[in-house]
């Protein structure tokens, strides 16, 4: 697949969220080579009159000043070092990464303000980036999530096809763990008839475990206009024995109706207990100041 980069100035860095647990995101390029056929920023696409099929993650928006005007912003007196999550829209380490560093950038400002951030993402390349994690977890609440909703090969390499293997995702979050930093697994999304089977769903939390993930949480998949017709299309063509299911589970919806949905996350809930995933760090890495509030506390 061929990848075009446009390297195009940013007029800001911080994008204010609504719906969503985080109320401000932060997005050093746009576009995702990564083509999960499920991705829900298909929809958004959608939206912008912009592609959301196949030619999406054809085109890579690089935000060459994103890291400056990131500082600037911080800067301002009105910032109330609110929490800020990366990679909401698009993968922080996709490929792009290697060359610009952009997001290396931008963690450097933030550990330099001392702001509170978190990151989600299906790229190893993050363990490049361990020192500036390590630092900012001194100074603010920092943690990572690495999204892994299967480590099925076939499901993995037909629904993520540009995305790294599962398992070295795995190996990525024990490196950060090992070095102090809050590392966890996101299984999301958990796509029904492939990834929600017990089994399946019980192979992820023990890999998760093996890896010394600090928690785990699961979502299902969600089809807005722009990803529904997508995935549904691929899915006819890798699966097409599940379309019916699928034009039943979704026909109300983007969401799968609750009855269908929790279940499965009750059930990662469960696995997450019984095989012990908990924060195992062995010095993890706090702010100074927690660690003197905890004990003030605890007196």
């Amino acid at each position: 697949m061929r990848v075009e980069y446009r390297e195009e100035p940013c007029k800001a860095a911080l994008n204010r969220v609504k719906g969503m647990p985080f109320e401000w995101s932060l997005n050093p390029y746009m576009g995702c080579v990564h083509r999960c056929t499920f991705c829900y920023v298909r929809a958004f696409e959608r939206r912008a009159d912009r592609p959301s099929d196949d030619r999406y993650g054809t085109s890579i928006r690089v935000k060459v000043n994103v890291a400056e005007r990131l500082r600037a912003e911080l800067a301002r007196k009105s910032w109330r070092g609110d929490p800020v999550a990366i990679g909401a829209a698009t993968d922080p380490y996709q490929p792009a990464e290697g060359r610009y560093k952009l997001t290396r950038a931008c963690l450097a400002a933030l550990r330099d303000a001392s702001n509170p951030f978190s990151i989600i993402t299906r790229g190893p390349m993050i363990v490049r980036d361990v020192d500036v994690l390590a630092e900012a977890s001194r100074r603010a609440e920092v943690s990572v999530t690495f999204s892994v909703p299967t480590v099925d090969d076939d499901v993995w390499r037909t629904t993520e096809p540009g995305t790294a293997p599962p398992r070295q995702r795995l190996r990525a979050l024990g490196l950060l763990v090992d070095a102090g930093v809050r590392a966890s697994v996101g299984m999301a999304p958990l796509l029904p008839g492939l990834s929600d089977h017990p089994r399946s769903m019980e192979r992820v939390v023990v890999a998760a475990r093996e890896a010394g993930a600090c928690g785990i949480w699961a979502n299902l998949l969600y089809l807005r206009p722009g990803t529904r017709e997508h995935f549904l299309a691929c899915l006819e063509r890798d699966w097409p024995e599940l379309l019916p299911d699928y034009e039943r589970l979704y026909a109300d919806g983007a969401y799968l109706p609750r009855a269908e949905a929790e279940p499965a996350r009750k059930e990662v809930r469960r696995l997450a207990q019984e095989h012990g995933i908990r924060d195992r760090r062995t010095e993890p890495l706090r702010p100074k100041g927690r660690d003197e509030q905890l004990s003030l506390l605890s007196a």
